[in-house]
């Protein structure tokens, strides 16, 4: 029996299949592509891969270029560079990301080997590779002259005829090398090398014909650039033509435009040496001459002026004595005078001794208390003969000595008042009668009045 329409049957794809199968198509649509775009985030991780981003106005895709294809490259890649890259695009499965996988990459604008050119003549210049603190000087007549070039073609010939031609009898020394192609910067730099090892060389030359600049590119590697600045021996570059400059230029000692020009910088034209030589000589001897005249001059008037030699040593000799004589006798006089200081110094500090004072002043202290002694016996003698004086007068007005005769003293009580009138007592009153031996103590009965006295 029929139910209705039937649904079509659904095919579900796992997300890896469906992975899969974008990658398929990806892989197979752009399996070889040029894509140009600007460098960002740039990363080189101890692997040598280089991983990036290319990007342009709008759009950017990820980008990666392994270690392999990245050695073959001719410059450095950096952020913000402009560049034109082949290659294919992939798909990471594990991620769902794709990515363009490079087989190889050129700067745009510039030229892979020209910018690969500006930018290790910038890296160089900055570590000081081309500072002229450390250009050497080119011997002026150097003896022998070793040649890292060709063996074959026209530069060798040029310059030995430009050698021969002006000093014929300098020593050249050739170092065989291949000027052109892979590996030959380590060609030259084992030819720099050698002539360093030996030490058989006072200047060496770098020469090539010209040529483009893949054909110089030689003369542009790092490792060459470093070898020449590490030699001892004075190196002049002469590469390519007069319009031609390389790495090695900047770090040699000398650039020279062509190599017929280096053998020329080189080696001085014979007969122009001869005949410097001989002007200067001549100039030599006449100035020789002429300095010779006026010291002869000056020799006869100071034989003038001086006289017999002799004469003056003798004077000399009488004068020396004379002031040796005035320096013993003044030494003497000065060790005399140094003697009797010395001795009255001796003096002087033995009386300053502290041991010396010390026995002068315990002489003065017992001196000086003796007589503090004596003053003070006889003072004591003169106040203890004044005291007994005093006591002895003292003695007859005291009322003491009064009541041996008799008398009394009366003295009204509690206040002790003494009792001179009769008027200050009243009967019944208490009195103390002091007498020559004791006291009374005694009770007023009568108070009389004094009697009137008859004259």
């Amino acid at each position: 029996m029929d139910t209705g329409p039937r649904l079509p049957l659904r095919h579900v794809l796992t997300v890896s299949e469906l992975t899969r199968q974008i990658k398929g198509l990806l892989e197979e649509e752009f399996s070889d592509v040029w894509v140009e775009g600007e460098i960002s985030n740039l990363r080189i991780p101890p692997s040598g891969h280089l991983y990036f981003t290319l990007k342009d106005d709008s759009s950017q895709i990820r980008a990666v270029l392994f270690r392999t294809q990245a050695r073959s490259l001719r410059f450095n890649p950096e952020d913000g560079l402009h560049v034109i890259g082949r290659g294919r695009v992939g798909l990471y499965e594990k991620r769902g990301d794709y990515q363009l996988i490079l087989e190889t990459m050129e700067p745009r604008g510039l030229g892979a080997l020209q910018l690969a050119f500006l930018q290790l003549k910038e890296r160089l210049e900055k570590e000081g590779l081309f500072a002229l603190e450390h250009k050497k000087a080119i011997p002026m007549v150097p003896q022998r002259v070793g040649i890292i070039t060709s063996p074959t073609g026209a530069v060798i010939r040029d310059m030995l005829h430009v050698l021969e031609r002006r000093f014929e009898n300098v020593q050249v020394l050739v170092y065989p090398v291949r000027v052109q192609g892979e590996g030959a910067w380590r060609e030259v730099a084992q030819g720099i090398d050698y002539f360093n090892r030996e030490d058989k060389a006072d200047v060496l030359i770098i020469a090539r014909g010209g040529g483009s600049l893949e054909d110089l590119w030689a003369f542009n590697e790092e490792g060459l650039a470093r070898a020449i600045f590490k030699s001892r021996i004075p190196i002049l570059s002469a590469v390519g033509h007069e319009t031609d400059y390389t790495i090695s230029d900047f770090v040699a000692d000398l650039r020279a435009p062509t190599p017929s020009a280096a053998a020329e910088l080189v080696v001085k034209d014979k007969r122009e040496l001869k005949n410097t030589l001989y002007h200067l000589s001549y100039r030599l001897e006449s100035q020789m001459g002429q300095t010779l005249q006026v010291l002869r001059t000056h020799l006869g008037h100071l034989r003038k002026i001086l006289g017999t030699p002799g004469k003056a040593v003798e004077s000399y000799f009488f004068r020396i004595d004379e002031l040796s004589n005035r320096l013993h006798r003044m030494a003497s006089w000065i060790l005399e005078r140094g003697r009797e200081k010395s001795l009255h110094l001796s003096r002087a500090l033995a009386l300053q001794s502290p041991k010396e004072r010390i026995c002068r002043q315990r002489v003065m202290i017992l001196e000086a208390s003796r007589r503090l002694e004596q003053a003070l016996d006889h003072t004591i003698g003169i106040q203890r003969e004044r005291f007994n004086g005093v006591m002895g007068r003292l003695a007859s007005l005291s009322p003491l000595a009064i009541l041996q005769r008799g008398y009394s003293i009366t003295r009204k009580i509690p206040n002790l008042e003494v009792v001179r009138d009769a008027d200050q007592v009243t009967p019944g009153d208490r009195v103390e009668v002091r007498i020559h031996r004791g006291a009374l103590l005694c009770e007023v009965r009568e108070a009389r009045p004094p009697a009137k006295e008859s004259y």
